[in-house]
């Protein structure tokens, strides 16, 4: 009889293991994925060189504009906390709110500015070129 109770035990603890891990599953959401940037252009083909990968988490204080300046590589990111307006040189304008994502423009002067009243922060992903720059200053 101990032993029907201990295999009953275990067939009990198996299912129980067994469930728990189907309850723990992973999900998967695609946030962003496009061949384009946020202002509809095709992203340019990769660099020769070695790839290099930069992650990058950027602060913006409230009410601060950034300098007009350009990525000569592809780079994406998500808005975590505040609110970000980017303009391109052109006055094409992107309104960005926590959550959303950004297939940044590549060769393209623009520059983002804060107009709220708490800190936006981003982080970005670069696919670069090794000893190339993330950015370029006009």
């Amino acid at each position: 009889m101990k032993s029907i109770i201990k295999v009953i035990g275990l067939v009990l603890l198996l299912l129980m293991s067994a469930s728990a891990k189907i309850e723990n599953k992973i999900d998967v959401d695609v946030l962003t994925q496009s061949s384009k940037s946020w202002d509809g252009a095709l992203l340019p083909n990769y660099a020769n060189g070695q790839p290099e990968i930069s992650i990058l988490k950027i602060i913006i204080p409230p009410c601060t504009e950034l300098p007009l300046h350009k990525h000569p590589l592809i780079n994406a990111g998500m808005l975590l906390k505040g609110e970000l307006t980017v303009v391109a040189e052109d006055k094409t304008t992107l309104h960005m709110k926590a959550g959303d994502t950004i297939i940044e423009l590549v060769n393209k002067w623009h520059y983002g500015k804060n107009e709220g009243h708490e800190a936006a922060e981003i982080i970005v992903f670069y696919a670069g070129i090794e000893g190339k720059p993330l950015s370029i200053e006009k």
